[in-house]
């Protein structure tokens, strides 16, 4: 499940970023490995970080590898720019018409139309460094994170077979067996946004949020905060608490189905952060993930592979994914043939 999932996140976020006529099969799996292996080298223990003296010894291991990858990154990132850029010139375009060439979304512009529209009237704010900077940012913090969430919430449902089955039929009652799922009905499928957001409680995407700094001497919790002091705040031990929620350990999406559910967990429930540093890409987050979701359980059956159980052990790494990734044996439902044919 862990390479369909993330090539799931990653085209989701592609699709954004770029046309599909400006991007070629070698390139879009170069990226994808680039953007993986920088998320694993990331979360990655770097022995120089508690032991300074090592630099001077021309312990840079860590440091080089993430120059490589921003390089290659970066260089790719640049052509596909350049490409789109080109593009634009012949067409005459101010960048909508173009994108619709591209994948057929008539004046639909993407997000590299958009910054070099914004690189014309403002070439000093919106130079190339900040326009690959941005979208470097967008396929990274977008393709591991949900592709993570995804293969935890599959990896609960299926120990936990019940809740499978009440989600399921959730979608049924909702949609019916006629058609697959789409984006507008996710607001309606209560149960399963519980169980989303239960995945993010147990498993956050970012089990260590953001790094924050303090702008002026205070205190925090009777601790006294120097400024210009960093502050990870741990999302995964705020989610299971066992001072704040009933059974923490527990994976019990019915938690959230009171009314407000998340909203009332407040400051209990920081899986995209809070605040004015919160996650900007939340809602394009839940919408991917519900939608990839719905389809999985409402087009498929799900069994664990025959002998073996699911293990759960976190591994290592900015997003915590896996340390073994999900195997499992999905058949189609009889009942939704006609529409997976369809495709």
């Amino acid at each position: 499940m862990k390479s369909r999932v993330f090539k799931l996140a990653y085209d989701v976020m592609m699709g954004l970023v770029a046309t599909a006529l400006e991007e070629s099969a070698e390139e879009r799996q170069r990226f994808r490995e680039i953007v993986e292996e920088t998320s694993a080298v990331s979360g990655a223990v770097n022995v120089a970080d508690f032991f300074p003296a090592l630099r001077r010894l021309g312990w840079h291991g860590t440091e080089r590898k993430l120059a490589r990858l921003q390089r290659s990154r970066d260089a790719l990132i640049g052509e596909l720019i350049e490409r789109h850029r080109v593009r634009r010139r012949q067409s005459g375009s101010n960048g909508e018409a173009a994108a619709a060439t591209g994948n057929g979304d008539k004046g639909r512009a993407t997000v590299i139309d958009v910054m070099l529209s914004l690189q014309e009237s403002d070439p000093g704010t919106y130079t190339d460094v900040t326009i690959r900077g941005l979208i470097a940012e967008i396929l990274a913090a977008g393709t591991d994170t949900s592709a993570v969430t995804m293969e935890w919430a599959m990896c609960l449902l299926l120990i936990h077979p019940e809740v499978l089955h009440a989600a399921r039929a959730g979608l049924d009652a909702k949609i019916g067996q006629g058609r697959m799922a789409e984006e507008e009905d996710i607001p309606n499928l209560a149960y399963l946004n519980c169980i989303i957001n239960e995945t993010l409680r147990l498993y956050p995407a970012v089990p260590l949020l953001v790094p924050h700094e303090s702008s002026q001497d205070c205190t925090v919790g009777g601790y006294d905060v120097p400024r210009g002091t960093m502050l990870l705040a741990n999302a995964w031990a705020i989610h299971r608490d066992p001072n704040t929620w009933d059974q923490p350990e527990e994976f019990k999406p019915e938690r959230f189905q009171c009314e407000g559910g998340k909203e009332e967990a407040g400051l209990r429930m920081l899986p995209f952060g809070s605040g004015r540093r919160r996650c900007p890409g939340e809602g394009l987050a839940m919408r991917v993930i519900g939608l990839a979701l719905a389809t999985l359980i409402h087009c498929f059956e799900w069994d664990k592979l025959p002998g073996e159980d699911v293990d759960m052990t976190e591994g290592q790494g900015l997003s915590m994914p896996k340390v073994k990734p999900l195997e499992v044996v999905c058949t189609p439902r009889h009942t939704m043939l006609h529409a997976l044919s369809q495709l």
